[in-house]
């Protein structure tokens, strides 16, 4: 039997009601399947520790983790600890220190939900946003001078390498050429941020050389804000950058349904150290014990988790129970319009698992 070695990064928030409902489902397809397994091992790591130790992780917490095939991440994010601390002391430190520079989401209207697109442009999402995920607007690079003078200053520094731009430019043209459409948007901001940017621009071009067969075209990333919402059906894999990307994706997963849907995978995709996987709708501290917080996102999580850990017949089978308990409607938690609870959602998708015949359901339309 395939054993996989996950760890699982509940987080903060929302996060481990998630992360529960996720390893859940994972047991139940493990357990239809018969041929795989996984071995689960939870680490404590987030804001309730920082309050304890001062520290969100250990300083080893990166090391760790190497030793791991995947990470299942729910949420960082607390409103009594400042923003920088939660972020960049956990998730971009994973991210970052374990070289995941591709971040990708994909977005789609599953069956019977209902977003604030009207209906004939709804249903022409079908996306796919490729996020680079190392550098760029969240390199950490910067600094402060003159604290509490008149004159203090803060400085943000976007940082854009060829090696950084090439490898993200190469991966998203990959991926948009496994896509039927073969379609790739980058999106760009050089004509206000004339160095990073144009170098991204030039090496984004030498890049897409190499793929003839890919239909490429250009959007500024305001531009590409308004043509997600009044021309969906006109995009199919878009590659932008830190910033632009965390921005497109959030606006993506809303005109979907909700932010409760978003799904991320954060690759490293040579392997050389192991991916992580979780939703996209932050810690969520409004909804902490209240039991309603949509497992969806992280589901589709761990559909992208699957994909790359090579069982792509049990991901076919998980985001067909997703899909199948959207289009039955009577089992949604109220961020998408229904009354349910978490574990309710969890235990449907669980009993379609169960039902499920022998057969391979259709395969995952969004390969991580």
């Amino acid at each position: 039997m395939r054993r996989h070695k996950i760890a699982l990064i509940p987080g903060d928030g929302i996060g481990s009601d998630v992360i529960h409902a996720g390893r859940q489902v994972l047991d139940a397809l493990a357990a239809a399947d018969g041929g795989f397994g996984f071995d689960f091992e939870s680490f404590d790591w987030g804001s309730d520790r920082y309050r304890r130790v001062g520290k969100m992780m250990p300083d080893d917490g990166v090391d760790t983790l190497r030793g791991f095939d995947a990470i299942y991440f729910g949420a960082v994010g607390d409103p009594k600890i400042p923003d920088h601390i939660t972020l960049w002391e956990l998730r971009l430190a994973i991210c970052q220190g374990l070289d995941q520079y591709a971040n990708v989401r994909p977005s789609r209207l599953l069956p019977n939900i209902t977003g604030p697109l009207r209906p004939d442009l709804g249903r022409d999402i079908d996306w796919v946003i490729v996020r680079e995920n190392s550098e760029g607007e969240y390199a950490g690079a910067g600094g402060r001078a003159h604290r509490g003078l008149p004159i203090e200053v803060g400085l943000d520094v976007s940082v854009f390498t060829r090696t950084g731009v090439e490898r993200i430019a190469r991966f998203a043209c990959e991926l948009a050429m496994s896509r039927p459409r073969r379609k790739l948007t980058i999106v760009t901001k050089s004509n206000a941020q004339r160095h990073g940017m144009v170098l991204w621009d030039e090496v984004c071009r030498s890049v897409v050389k190499d793929f003839p067969a890919l239909d490429v075209d250009w959007m500024l990333v305001d531009a590409m804000t308004m043509r997600l919402v009044l021309r969906p059906g006109t995009v199919d894999t878009v590659l932008a950058t830190n910033l632009h990307a965390d921005v497109l994706s959030d606006l993506a997963s809303a005109l979907s349904g909700s932010l409760g849907i978003g799904a991320t995978a954060n690759l490293a995709p040579d392997r050389s150290a192991p991916s992580m996987f979780e939703p996209i709708h932050g810690s969520g501290f409004d909804l902490i014990g209240k039991g309603i917080a949509n497992p969806i996102g992280a589901f589709w999580s761990a559909v992208l988790m699957l994909e790359h850990l090579g069982e792509a017949k049990a991901a076919g089978r998980l985001m067909d129970a997703i899909e199948r308990v959207t289009a039955e409607g009577t089992t949604l938690t109220p961020d998408l319009g229904g009354t349910a609870r978490t574990d309710e959602v969890t235990r449907a998708v669980i009993g379609l698992i169960e039902r499920q015949n022998d057969a391979t359901p259709g395969a995952s339309r969004h390969v991580a």
